[in-house]
């Protein structure tokens, strides 16, 4: 049985058994499902900083509400196109990429949940989605949001935290310090040093701490009113 509660988040580690009592106890009433992007992050961190920080505020966001929330497998490949000429980032073309995401949507509606949070790391994908969101809410009629994680960073906080002011940014000192807080093994300090954009160098692990719990704190209050009700997305009428 799933006893530790790092398991009980994540969809992909129930057996069908699990999954199924879980949903028939009624203790289940939300999913996210984490997007992002496999891609360059400048010279100093990981290509896998966005789906890996996505994944991060999930599964943190699912244990303050357990045993209420179920995180699924993350879209580790995104909408990157314009990374391409950098060796290594990976990219999925927009509409082939929807595709999937709408399918997983519908997948984990299918379960019985419908209640759910498509949480974004990667800048590249939230235009596409924005783009065809009230359809996905037209044919689907239930509660279905997008919204990238640092929508949910509280304004003073980033301010109080970033020298240079600026979020998300790109590989620059709010991603820096996420990473020097959540998985400092994919920071690359001397590649920090060598590179042009000195914005990283601003970076403190304690910063990003601050950040990631300003962040885990409010998508987890957003998330509640989803499953109390008082958040409910509008279905688009476009007759």
């Amino acid at each position: 049985m799933l006893e530790q509660i790092d398991n009980r988040v994540l969809l992909a580690k129930h057996t069908r058994r699990e999954f199924r009592q879980r949903m028939e106890s009624g203790e289940l009433n939300a999913c996210i499902i984490p997007v992002a992007a496999t891609e360059q992050h400048l010279e100093h961190l990981a290509m896998e900083h966005d789906f890996r920080s996505v994944m991060h505020i999930a599964v943190e966001v699912a244990k303050k509400l357990d045993p209420q929330v179920v995180v699924a497998p993350s879209m580790s490949i995104g909408i990157s196109e314009h990374h391409m000429r950098h060796q290594g980032t990976l990219t999925a073309m927009p509409g082939s990429w929807l595709g999937v995401l709408f399918d997983t949507i519908r997948s984990v509606n299918h379960a019985g949940i419908t209640n759910i949070l498509v949480l974004n790391g990667h800048g590249g994908n939230v235009a596409p989605c924005e783009g065809i969101w009230g359809q996905f809410l037209q044919r689907l009629e239930i509660n279905l949001w997008f919204k990238p994680y640092w929508d949910f960073l509280d304004e003073g906080v980033a301010q109080a935290n970033l020298n240079t002011g600026v979020w998300p940014g790109h590989a620059q000192e709010f991603e820096t310090a996420f990473a020097l807080a959540a998985f400092p093994d994919n920071v690359r300090h001397d590649a920090m040093q060598d590179q042009e954009d000195r914005s990283p160098q601003e970076a403190s692990a304690d910063a990003g701490q601050s950040m990631i719990d300003s962040i885990v704190t409010n998508t987890a209050e957003f998330l509640a009113g989803m499953i109390e009700g008082t958040q409910s997305a509008e279905i688009p009428d476009f007759h």
